[in-house]
């Protein structure tokens, strides 16, 4: 079985050019900063009280399996025993949730290839750390459809739907982590699909270095740090394209997205973790300290997409304090 280990336990960063000795980081990660375990817990807080003994939530995303697995993933980044610890039974709800949404006849979870992506992560989390039934057939048979879905499409990608014949950056990057968390997870992924979703992400690079949504025009921060965490996640060397797209990503650490603030964090904090771990801390402090101010006294956060989704993404923009989160085992 799968253990939930602290990040830094393991030699990912020698694939990001970061000095190991003895195959082991120079130094432990630093005890978590009191300010953010009293965020983190003020949310965990709002999402347990607030879950449905069916294993959703009650606001409007609430219920679509997407937005449980990231507050799954969120309860599980924290670091306490999955299968007995305080939030275990929060955490086993929850996946049974998403188990139940997903078809029997192809393994598509919820109506959208975005709730099938962030459902498939959940489930990659969990599987070989969490004790229960059918974890392991359900990975699976996502994982075959995203697989699936990505071969009959003719840019090597995906869009909304399993039969779509267009492709865009954020979908398809949910189903790229998808894939690199299931191949962690044990489960097999063909290279040769991992190369074809990274040659789409190519495609979507404009000559400054930022990443636009279907092609290389309109280049945002939030789409370029989504790239770069799959390039990263897939063990990419920053060649000087991407370390082009790393400075397009980094000209304004106090940058918020106006738009989609909770996924632009999500996706950013991962992004500037795997590039460099310095430049991520100085950007997580801005980013707590901001969190910090946006909190409701219930420990919630909320934006266009619901309480949950906005809670879940804010607590994951910080759960690499904690470094656990199965995805950067190896």
């Amino acid at each position: 079985m799968r253990c939930l280990l602290p990040l830094l336990a393991i030699p990912w960063l020698a694939a990001w050019g970061q000095e190991l000795e003895d195959g082991l980081p120079r130094r432990l990660p630093d005890p978590i900063r009191p300010e953010v375990e009293a965020v983190y817990q003020n949310g965990l807080r709002y999402l347990t009280n607030n879950q449905t003994p069916e294993g959703c939530w009650r606001d409007r995303y609430g219920r679509y399996p997407a937005v449980v697995g990231l507050a799954v993933m969120a309860m599980l980044a924290h670091g306490d025993d999955p299968n007995a610890g305080p939030y275990h039974r929060h955490i086993s709800k929850g996946l049974s949730f998403i188990l139940k949404q997903q078809k029997e006849s192809n393994g598509f979870l919820g109506d959208s290839m975005y709730n099938h992506g962030f459902s498939t992560i959940a489930l990659a989390e969990a599987y070989g750390a969490v004790d229960l039934p059918g974890l392991g057939p359900a990975l699976r048979q996502a994982t075959e459809l995203i697989l699936a879905s990505q071969e009959q499409n003719p840019r090597g990608a995906w869009r909304y739907q399993p039969e779509s014949k267009d492709a865009d950056t954020t979908v398809s990057g949910a189903q790229m982590v998808a894939l690199l968390a299931a191949r962690n997870a044990g489960i097999q992924v063909p290279d040769a699909a991992i190369a074809r979703g990274l040659a789409f992400m190519n495609e979507c690079q404009s000559a400054g270095g930022g990443f636009g949504y279907s092609s290389a025009g309109s280049p945002n921060v939030p789409r370029t740090a989504i790239a770069l965490l799959v390039f990263a996640l897939a063990h990419e060397k920053p060649s000087p394209a991407l370390r082009q797209s790393y400075q397009y990503l980094i000209q304004d650490l106090d940058y918020r997205d106006q738009s989609y603030p909770f996924y632009y964090e999500y996706y950013m904090a991962q992004a500037l973790f795997q590039w460099d771990p310095k430049v991520w801390e100085a950007w997580d402090q801005r980013n707590v300290r901001y969190l910090q101010t946006q909190q409701e006294a219930d420990g919630s956060w909320d934006c266009s997409h619901g309480e949950t989704f906005a809670t879940a993404a804010a607590l994951l923009s910080m759960a690499l304090n904690y470094r656990y989160l199965p995805i950067y085992e190896r």
